[in-house]
């Protein structure tokens, strides 16, 4: 007959949305063959300090006090450690691998349910002591889900983790232990999140930027290095200057291709600006607003046609800089020739999309603000948009660098949270609130 079971305390890791977002190191491993080192451990205690019940996890993050880190592919392997004062009658152990996607207005789905027997009381007697019951679990490359109950399910790949509190949607891993004990005493649980980061990597630069890059040169332009940069369609910003003049700006956007990003790597840009009136020039070159901005679905595919469905917010903004004159000469009257770079943001979710859940970015261009200016467009609404791929890495040996000159400050993205505010009222479910500050 098992004893009373001890008094413990529970002992572990921070909460998901506490944890330090920053796995840069960790990453760079995605290009090597580096083994899992770091080690996790979370624990129960027995009132003495003693460890009662011990899950170790061993992972990609570069330090044990960080939340374990896996990608694709990777094998979620560790040992769990009991330690009974008494002789315990167990009726069996378990470990336990979950995903769940939790979403406004939604039922939350547990897309991953892994469970393997630690050990089993067949042929075996109480417990007492110290034991230790390694594990290794591999994570799958997908899963297969089901619109509806009638439909044939399809398999989609594993979503990443998200954490990003004002974020709409919740994207959770987490490892479990359970020991299960007899009808009259309480089970024991214990559990550590972890995070899940398919591996992404971004489509090489031109040759000319990879050298740029490792000679730490200047970038070449859209003229010298076509191979290198997509030229949008031209656009034109027209309005008002100073209430008395009308004047118009033809602009001409470059971006540098292929359009796949790694996180926490610049995104060159280049515009030139064409137009009869000098000042008008001078005012808009400088003030050219280029923003990320991601765009996050739930629901079917066509769930960007509304508005509770659908959440969108600026994450970067693009500087600029004028080109130097030594570079081009004299310059060319009635023509301003702008450089820019957005920093696509460490630790941004990468680009993709599960089952009913999508992750999307845009290179946007809205109409300048600025003092004096009354642009006939509406301040918010684009005036050219251009899908990008956001990739966990840059491409294998290419190491960007960043060319905004001393001086220059990157602006903080102006961030509307508007239409999340607008959908968490529409859904009715407030499970999730915005930000406070």
């Amino acid at each position: 007959m098992s004893t009373s079971p001890p008094s413990y305390e529970l002992v572990r890791q921070p909460d998901f949305e506490d944890s330090p977002p920053e796995y840069g190191a960790a990453i760079s491993s995605i290009h090597a063959d580096i083994p899992i080192t770091s080690e996790h451990k979370v624990s129960l205690k027995h009132p003495d300090g003693r460890e009662g019940l011990t899950l170790v996890v061993r992972s990609r993050a570069q330090d044990g006090k960080y939340l374990p880190l896996f990608f694709d592919g990777d094998a979620i392997a560790g040992e769990v450690r009991v330690n009974f004062e008494k002789a315990e009658s167990l009726k069996g152990a378990t470990i336990r691998v979950t995903g769940v996607v939790m979403s406004v207005g939604t039922m939350d789905l547990t897309f991953l349910d892994l469970v393997e027997p630690l050990w089993s009381p067949e042929g075996q007697g109480p417990l007492q002591g110290e034991h230790t019951w390694p594990f290794s679990i591999k994570l799958p490359a997908d899963t297969p889900l089901a619109l509806n109950p009638k439909s044939t399910p399809e398999r989609y790949s594993l979503p990443p983790s998200i954490s990003d509190r004002a974020s709409p949607v919740q994207v959770r891993y987490k490892l479990a232990v359970n020991v299960r004990r007899g009808v009259l005493y309480a089970d024991h649980d214990l559990y550590t999140s972890f995070v899940y980061l398919p591996r992404s990597i971004a489509e090489p630069p031109s040759v000319m930027r990879r050298v740029a890059y490792q000679e730490m040169t200047p970038l070449l332009g859209p003229e010298e290095d076509p191979q290198g940069w997509k030229v949008l369609h031209p656009l034109g910003i027209e309005g008002t200057l100073s209430k008395k003049r009308s004047v118009s700006v033809q602009c001409d956007f470059a971006v540098a291709i292929p359009l796949s990003y790694g996180s926490g790597s610049p995104i060159p840009l280049k515009v030139t600006l064409r137009g009869a009136d000098a000042e008008a020039l001078d005012l808009l070159a400088p003030a050219l607003k280029v923003q990320l901005r991601r765009t996050i679905t739930t629901g079917s595919e066509h769930a960007s046609q509304r508005s509770d469905k659908t959440f969108v917010n600026t994450v970067a903004q693009a500087v600029f800089w004028p080109e130097s004159e030594a570079t081009t000469g004299a310059g060319t009257s009635g023509t301003k020739v702008m450089w820019g770079e957005l920093y696509v943001p460490k630790g941004i979710t990468a680009t993709f999309s599960f089952f009913k859940l999508a992750i999307k970015y845009d290179l946007v261009v809205l109409p300048p603000q600025i003092p004096g200016f009354a642009s006939s467009a509406k301040s918010k609404e684009p005036l050219l948009s251009e899908p990008i791929v956001v990739t966990l890495a840059n491409a294998r040996g290419v190491h960007s660098r960043s060319y905004v000159p001393p001086g220059y400050v990157v602006p903080e993205p102006e961030e509307d949270w508007q239409s999340t505010a607008y959908a968490f009222l529409e859904t009715g479910k407030y499970r999730y609130s915005g930000r406070s500050d």
